[in-house]
């Protein structure tokens, strides 16, 4: 009868033993579970979005109804003014020289590893209407704004052949001299031409160009400026 009873203690405190474990397992179990709960978890930064290095503030890009290789229509070359002779350069127009439209100013010019020298005209700001803007699908953004037309000349006026570059570095200004918003046309807007120099665009040679700017209907685009390299927005060539 003893070693009966010494076996059933023996079992007895086995059992208080295992209970025991158990219960610290749970303890150390809602003590880790209690941890994590206090952790918070890894946060991701959100991503920033970037305009690409040189592109205005406030530039709306928008595809065209008929896309063009080259992100527009190409144009052909015609000759200047000149009927044929070299185009002679000025001088090169200062940081912010104002012109009056219609007159041209001989700035540099840089496409990729093309450099040349160009005389630039702003021949006129032409207002459309908001209805042109369909076709384009801006959708709110085009809400309650008011599409202009800024039409300009190229001549190049260089020794370079800058066959196959594009001018795009012109922008509508507001009455205050403030940015328009500018519409970035990837392919043919019959509208608003934007065609990339063609083959042979030589000394002498000039192309007509267009960029879409738009405007609020309380105010309007009274003005341009071009700011290509090494001219910068706010310090470049401007036409009102």
């Amino acid at each position: 009868m003893k070693t009966i009873r010494t076996s059933r203690s023996s079992m007895a405190m086995a059992g208080l033993a295992v209970v025991g474990a158990l219960t610290m397992s749970a303890c150390n179990d809602d003590a880790a579970s209690s941890d994590t709960a206090k952790t918070p978890p890894a946060t991701q930064a959100p991503a920033t979005s970037s305009a690409a290095p040189g592109t205005p503030a406030g530039s709306i890009t928008a595809a065209a109804p008929s896309a063009g290789a080259n992100g527009g229509a190409t144009g052909a070359a015609t000759g200047g003014s000149t009927g044929g002779a070299p185009a002679q350069s000025g001088p090169t127009a200062a940081p912010g020289t104002t012109l009056k439209i219609g007159a041209a100013a001989t700035v540099p010019f840089s496409s990729g590893s093309t450099k040349g020298t160009v005389s630039l005209a702003v021949t006129s700001i032409d207002k459309g209407d908001p209805a042109d803007l369909a076709p384009l699908k801006l959708g709110d953004k085009a809400a309650g704004m008011v599409p202009y037309y800024v039409r300009f000349k190229v001549t190049n006026a260089g020794g370079t052949d800058l066959s196959f570059a594009s001018l795009t570095q012109v922008k509508g200004t507001l009455p205050d001299g403030s940015e328009a918003s500018e519409v970035m046309l990837i392919g043919t807007f019959d509208k608003c031409p934007h065609p990339s120099f063609p083959k042979g665009f030589t000394n002498g040679q000039s192309v007509t160009s267009c960029v879409l700017a738009l405007a609020p209907q309380a105010t309007k685009v009274t003005g341009a400026e071009y700011w290509g390299e090494p001219y910068t927005l706010g310090k470049g060539v401007n036409w009102k």
